[in-house]
């Protein structure tokens, strides 16, 4: 049976993405700006779910808004806690109980994981590595992050998708 989890990173103009992940319940949405490398933040935190310790946060930066995200391994399963907070240069160091809870879910790793390696892909594929330098200005595509994630992926998930790392 299909995966009712679906995850979408889309640039939308210069310095911008739009950050989709929805699981067949609710959907969140956010807005994330290139002060922080955000995607590459991503990519390496999904990664770090194959590491030892069994949480990773990274976030986004909205401008001033902070979307934290929050990855607890479970086994075979990723509890995905989003916490929004009003400024991410003033509250970055509060403890996540002080976001605005805006987002959970409970998903196979497995399922996560190749979401968020195929939305990567098709941003690549789309854009190209210049292609994105030129849009997300302050950091070049994060290559290394997603080769790395998708060898994680592939070693340790029973993922029977199509996997297909290309360059334009």
């Amino acid at each position: 049976m299909p995966s009712a989890l679906r995850f979408s990173w889309d640039l939308t103009g210069f310095g911008w993405a739009d950050c989709r992940i929805a699981d067949g319940r609710s959907e969140y949405r956010a807005h994330a700006g290139y002060c922080t490398n955000a995607l590459a933040d991503l990519l390496g935190g999904v990664g770090g779910l194959y590491g030892p310790g069994s949480t990773r946060r990274f976030s986004f930066d909205g401008e001033p808004t902070e979307h934290r995200w929050v990855l607890r391994d479970r086994g075979s399963d990723v509890e995905i806690v989003i916490y929004r907070f009003r400024d991410i240069y003033e509250d970055s160091d509060l403890p996540d109980h002080h976001g605005e809870l805006s987002w959970s879910s409970v998903q196979p790793r497995s399922d996560f994981v190749h979401a968020v390696l195929e939305s990567a892909q098709a941003v690549l594929q789309l854009h190209g590595e210049e292609g994105y330098h030129a849009k997300w200005v302050l950091h070049p595509f994060p290559v290394a992050e997603l080769q790395d994630l998708r060898r994680l992926h592939l070693k340790n998930d029973a993922c029977d998708l199509h996997h297909e790392m290309s360059f334009p």
